[in-house]
């Protein structure tokens, strides 16, 4: 008897373990992976030390100013365009998920649905944009950009809002974000 209470103990200590997110690519609310939410970017280069950086810069007379900077593993796949804050201890602001593995706490990634959103987080607003509509969730600093395409024809064109019973289940994230300040 001993040994089969121990066994368990076992199994539920490894299936703890597998159940646990890769914290390389997990999403919560204050952190992208390795950046989080009070991320300077001075700290960049050692977050990404095995990763490459590109800033787009603009030059002023008085300062350089980075606009965006973009984030490749060294095999030259995108991750992330991170948009830092305008503060004078510049952190990052914006962060644009461009690679399916970064999935939120919740799950969501860019090979989700709108369905899987819906499941997962309460909406709270939908803002209807020329080609997409912005989803907002409800106490969450994520939001995902579904592009038009995936209504329905007769709602493409001249809509002013979009309400969530109207956006088919399947309908594909284009775009997952984290906003933060």
């Amino acid at each position: 008897m001993k040994k089969i209470h121990s066994l368990f103990i076992v199994v539920l200590l490894v299936l703890n373990a597998c159940a646990k997110k890769d914290p390389t690519f997990l999403i919560t609310e204050t952190t992208v992976g390795p950046v989080s939410s009070t991320t300077t970017l001075d700290e960049l280069e050692s977050l990404f030390a095995n990763d490459s950086i590109v800033q787009d810069t603009l030059n002023s007379s008085v300062k350089t100013v980075v606009k965006k900077i973009q984030v490749f593993e060294k095999e030259g796949l995108p991750l992330l365009v991170l948009t830092p804050s305008t503060d004078s201890i510049q952190t990052i602001e914006n962060i644009q998920v461009l690679d399916p593995r970064y999935t939120s706490d919740n799950g969501i990634s860019l090979i989700s649905t709108f369905k899987d959103i819906q499941e997962k987080y309460t909406i709270k607003k939908i803002v209807t944009t020329l080609n997409s509509l912005v989803i907002f969730p409800k106490e969450s600093n994520l939001y995902f950009t579904i592009d038009k395409t995936e209504l329905p024809y007769n709602l493409r064109f001249n809509q002013p809002d979009i309400e969530a019973v109207q956006i088919p289940d399947g309908a594909k994230i284009k775009y997952l974000m984290v906003g933060w300040n």
